[in-house]
């Protein structure tokens, strides 16, 4: 089967399987850079694919288009799921798969997290435009801020939270995360004020309040592209050296910041809406050290004479 083909029947299948859009588009993004580079090497039969092919495509990733660890990782992960569909399909032999001998490579477990320095700078950034210019892009992007610090959600559930998610009475809001899974995670009244001022600022700013709660300047909602281009450009105004400016970023804060606290594991892990506790530990494993004055403060034998 001719390599582009194959592509459209697992697109279809995926569709099938009713994955979320952005799933699907990051499938095809990658899928179509992979065959565009077999393509290349006149490898145009999805069954003429072996080891040395995909190797070399992820070796290209790294060297020329500079892709990083947990980049090339996304990828590994993307084409084992297309292979492991073709051999299903019996489309390609389970003994040729190959992507049977491709192991994901290492990453270092450094995660990087916002200090109160930075926060302070963004925040006072959008402050300053509300006050001057009562722009609808500074009360939203303040927002969008607020609640990625405020609760830790990922980019797609922001993108997707709508307004009957948000209670503001019983200060909670409902987010569908990763394989449409639900829940309920609480947030503090400082963050309840905040949205509630700015779901009032909607209602006067658009004819209509949207469903959702972010959107653009035409009230459609906001898409996961346009969220990252927010970031792009406060990347640019702040001019961090020492942190990335993303969403994910403000996840890694706010479990940071939760488990500096005092807050336990078992928690975060449900505020993260992790699936195992391992996803969540890895936290502990690199911030152990800094959890020495959290011990000090709370371990049973602090107030214990003997």
């Amino acid at each position: 089967m001719l390599l582009k083909f194959a592509i459209q029947d697992f697109k279809d299948d995926r569709e099938f399987q009713n994955l979320s859009i952005q799933t699907i588009k990051t499938y095809q993004i990658i899928l179509g850079e992979f065959q565009n580079y077999c393509a290349e090497k006149e490898v145009l039969n999805v069954e003429d694919v072996t080891t040395n092919t995909v190797k070399s495509y992820f070796l290209y990733c790294m060297k020329t288009k500079g892709n990083n660890p947990v980049t090339i990782n996304t990828k590994i992960k993307n084409l084992r799921a297309f292979f492991n569909y073709m051999v299903i399909s019996d489309i390609v032999n389970e003994k040729r798969n190959p992507m049977l001998k491709i192991e994901k490579i290492k990453t270092d477990t450094k995660i990087e997290v916002f200090t109160d320095n930075h926060i302070k700078q963004m925040l006072g950034y959008y402050r300053r435009l509300k006050g001057r210019e009562h722009s609808f892009y500074a009360y939203r992007d303040h927002t969008i801020i607020l609640i990625l610090l405020g609760s830790g959600i990922r980019l797609g559930e922001l993108c997707n939270l709508t307004w009957k998610d948000v209670d503001l009475i019983t200060g909670t809001i409902i987010v569908f995360g990763k394989n449409r899974s639900q829940a309920s995670i609480p947030i503090t009244n400082k963050l309840v004020k905040e949205l509630a001022e700015y779901k009032v600022f909607c209602q006067q700013h658009f004819s209509e309040l949207s469903d959702h709660v972010f959107v653009n300047r035409e009230n459609k909602p906001l898409s996961a592209d346009a969220l990252k281009n927010v970031f792009k450009r406060l990347k640019v105004i702040m001019n961090f050296k020492d942190v990335r400016l993303s969403a994910h970023t403000f996840r890694h804060t706010f479990a940071h910041r939760f488990l500096m606290n005092g807050g336990d594991v078992f928690t975060l892990q449900k505020m993260l809406r992790h699936r195992n506790l391992k996803m969540t530990e890895k936290y502990l494993a690199i911030w152990g050290t800094a959890l020495r004055e959290q011990n000090e403060k709370f371990n049973p034998l602090s107030n214990i004479e003997f």
